[in-house]
């Protein structure tokens, strides 16, 4: 693999029974025009940054019940939510995209987040990422899991609007609280001078490796300076009240 211009378009769950057909019908609650807008504009945000060297990466869902755990097993006996995107069947197939040759594909099974995809956040660190570009669906749902991993761990995070569409929550509240909360930059593919060039802003690297220590307590290691003197809280506490001289 070889490193790309710091920015990778992270292409979300773009599979039949989230796009199209009677699972995504039953599912969706908008307009389903919407869902055909959003893949014709993820088709073209995949073009755009083929076509300016901006590396693309997929992601993709399977929800059998193999590889649920208890919890997700339990809460679709109690919603009546049957499994969606099987193992080789048509809804978990890609929907109108597909990787090309070359193209990273990432498996999340039974779960939202990418980054707990086997060899998600390695393939990152050694293509040089350092903000990752989401479209695909569904905005509240498994865009802003791994969004919000994303954040955390210091990568930069960029939503195409006109890429995603929310499952529960109107669009514009769960893009207001990724804004918010991960300090999100939202636009447009069309948009590609403002998401498919370097990232900007601070040097993941430095950010990542030069932050102050926490020790296993909790409590936040004192620096080279504090530590000059080996003088305990207590002890100069005594001091002073004894009123000895520093």
């Amino acid at each position: 693999m070889t490193t790309g211009t710091g920015t990778a378009l992270i292409v979300v769950d773009m599979q039949n029974d989230f796009c199209a057909g009677p699972v995504a019908g039953s599912r969706y609650r908008g307009d389903p025009a919407r869902l055909a807008i959003v893949t014709a504009n993820v088709v073209r945000a995949v073009d755009v940054a083929r076509r300016h060297g901006t590396q693309v990466v997929f992601v993709r869902f399977l929800g059998d019940v193999a590889y649920q755990g208890a919890s997700w097993r339990q809460r679709d006996r109690a919603l009546g939510k049957r499994p969606k995107c099987l193992d080789g069947s048509w809804g978990a197939a890609f929907h109108q995209v597909a990787p090309a040759p070359g193209e990273m594909v990432f498996t999340k099974r039974a779960c939202f987040d990418a980054f707990l995809s086997d060899g998600f956040e390695p393939a990152l660190t050694q293509l040089g990422v350092e903000r990752l570009v989401f479209a695909g669906l569904y905005t509240d749902v498994c865009v802003d899991s791994t969004a919000r991993t994303a954040f955390q761990k210091g990568y930069h995070v960029t939503v195409l609007t006109d890429c995603t569409a929310s499952l529960h929550l109107p669009d514009e509240e769960i893009l207001r609280f990724m804004r918010l909360v991960y300090g999100a930059h939202v636009t447009t593919h069309d948009r590609p001078e403002s998401w498919s060039g370097p990232a900007s802003g601070e040097d993941m690297w430095s950010a990542r490796h030069t932050a102050t220590p926490e020790r296993t307590d909790g409590t936040t290691r004192r620096t080279n300076a504090a530590r000059t003197s080996p003088e305990t809280d207590a002890a100069r506490a005594s001091r002073r009240a004894s009123g000895s001289p520093p």
